[in-house]
């Protein structure tokens, strides 16, 4: 296991101000699988917003705006399917004791932190089936993010829980990629970050390029994850219908989408030290959300080609994912 070394590059998810990304992967040997940890600030409001037809989740329900609390203190995207979910476990233990988390009493430390996961299908592709993440990759990933400098690189392409992804049925490789979008004018204080799994049962769609069809991989179990963030000041409500607009993204850059052997989830996160125009200015807060809310779409899209544009290509005894051939600019 090891942690993924970053690599730098013009626009990623820790733009946005205290955001923090963690790593690790485990390949050879039959493995083929791994853990990306977003780490938000404390506070940070927290929404999703589920599509696809096979998910893979943990702590969703937690997360919607009629709950009690509003926010997450990470959130988990993780290879091994189902089975992967244990890693939210082991990112708990390290929010636990850096003390991250919901107070329960007026004791010091008696936190119960909130750490929603989602998982890409993966398994078997490293060789070995039951090769896939454990409690302690996800801590190691936690503590990785956590020891990371604020805006510091994030690694992209076959790291993390993009290790072991692919996308156009299984037949090319995917990875994870991410991006960043500032608003403009008056909400020029304003960054909209995201960083996504690209495991896809459909295929890229490039700007601009012919489209490209592939055929003969095995039956669709895929699932693309992403989180898409802000430091806008963002109630429940208005940061999980940001999940929802962020669903675009991945419809203009994969085709098809959010199908029954996909478990597409978009998460969010508002950090809120950005102030948009108070909501007794119903009219200019709807323009600024409506602003918002298509970056948010923008840098998803950018982040799922970026994912498979970063890719590399990998061979194992189970499968041969080579590059997917798109063009290198958007």
């Amino acid at each position: 296991m090891d942690t993924a070394a970053a690599a730098t590059s013009p626009g990623s998810i820790t733009d946005v101000p205290g955001l923090r990304v963690g790593q690790v992967q485990r390949v050879g040997d039959g493995w083929l699988t791994g853990v990306t940890v977003v780490l938000p600030p404390p506070g940070t409001v927290a929404g999703v917003d589920v599509r696809g037809g096979g998910p893979g989740t943990h702590e969703t329900d937690a997360l919607d705006p009629r709950t009690l609390v509003p926010t997450a203190d990470a959130v988990v995207l993780t290879g091994g399917s189902a089975y992967g979910l244990v890693t939210a476990h082991g990112v708990q233990r390290w929010c636990a004791e850096q003390g991250r988390g919901f107070p329960v009493s007026d004791v010091p430390g008696e936190v119960v932190p909130i750490v929603p996961a989602a998982a890409v299908f993966d398994l078997g592709r490293g060789g070995d089936f039951h090769a896939r993440p454990d409690e302690q990759m996800g801590y190691d990933a936690a503590a990785a993010a956590g020891a990371a400098p604020e805006h510091g690189p994030v690694a992209r392409g076959t790291v993390g829980a993009g290790t072991g992804a692919a996308v156009a049925g299984q037949t090319h490789k995917g990875g994870v990629g991410t991006a960043s979008v500032r608003l403009s004018g008056p909400l020029a204080h304003v960054v909209v970050g995201a960083i996504v799994v690209v495991n896809a049962a459909g295929m890229p769609v490039f700007p601009g390029a012919a489209p490209t069809s592939a055929s003969g991989g095995p039956a669709p179990l895929n699932t693309t994850l992403a989180v898409v963030a802000t430091n806008a000041d963002l109630d429940p409500a208005e940061t999980s219908r940001t999940a929802t607009t962020a669903h675009d993204g991945m419809a203009r850059a994969l085709d098809p989408v959010h199908t029954l052997g996909d478990g597409d989830t978009v998460f969010a996160l508002a950090t809120g030290s950005a102030l948009l125009p108070a909501p007794a200015d119903r009219a200019g807060r709807v323009r600024a959300l409506v602003e918002l809310q298509a970056a948010a779409a923008r840098a998803v899209q950018l982040a799922v080609l970026d994912g498979v544009r970063s890719a590399t290509a990998v061979h194992t005894a189970a499968v041969d994912l080579p590059v997917w051939p798109a063009p290198l600019a958007d």
